[in-house]
């Protein structure tokens, strides 16, 4: 039985992907270092800030010295606030999916691999803060998508709101990469996969595939479950 919604943010609620991905190489263009955008999208899409420079740093391509790592993702949090409050925007058919599921009682939560800072800003100007229980990000946990901690802690804190607990298999998460599904299958949750950062063909793992979310009914949610 369907009980909660648990969403990615990134390239599923709101279409900012390119955005990080400026911000990060605003930050690079001090050490003449770069990501291409195919680089991006195949190999950190799914990481944290902190393990996309960790990455970089392994690779020979960043030497931060006294700045730190930390140091580089406060530098590049600054630069996307200030990209996505220019261009971030919400994704189509996203807001009255939310109204959809909230007229069923479906609870929703969101597990990101993104800043908590970066997450209420966009939705707080787009106006859909209130549609979530519960927000998990990138500093909430040790390790980022593929491994499952996020979408535990994401459901152990929704269990601290309600007196009816919510079993994993009742929850369905919504992704739009590889990483994220092998999230949500590991934490056994049912899985939805979006098309706007991967073709279907590298999001086949997922139990049902979408270009957008108003593709999706609340009954073929509910028979997801079971």
């Amino acid at each position: 039985m369907l009980q909660a919604v648990i969403f990615d943010f990134d390239g599923v609620i709101t279409d900012s992907e390119i955005l990080h991905l400026r911000a990060f190489n605003k930050v690079l263009a001090q050490f003449d270092s770069k990501i291409a955008r195919k680089d991006y999208y195949k190999k950190y899409l799914g990481s944290t800030d902190i393990e996309v420079f960790e990455s970089l740093v392994k690779e020979n391509k960043l030497n931060p010295g006294d700045m730190g790592l930390e140091g580089l993702v406060q530098q590049k949090s600054k630069i996307f606030k200030k990209i996505s409050t220019a261009e971030g925007k919400i994704i189509e058919g996203v807001r009255d999916f939310l109204k959809m599921l909230k007229q069923n009682n479906v609870r929703m939560a969101i597990c990101s691999g993104a800043l908590l800072a970066e997450i209420e800003l966009i939705l707080t100007t787009a106006q859909l803060r209130s549609f979530f229980d519960v927000i998990v990000s990138a500093e909430q946990v040790k390790k980022g998508k593929p491994d499952p901690e996020g979408f535990l802690l994401t459901l152990a804190k929704l269990n601290e709101t309600t007196s009816n607990p919510i079993s994993a298999d009742q929850c369905v998460a919504i992704e739009d990469s590889h990483w994220g599904l092998q999230a949500a299958k590991a934490a056994g949750m049912h899985t939805v996969a979006v098309t706007n950062s991967y073709d279907a063909e590298q999001l086949k793992i997922a139990e049902k595939i979408v270009t957008k979310l108003s593709e999706i009914s609340i009954e073929e949610l509910q028979e997801i479950c079971g």
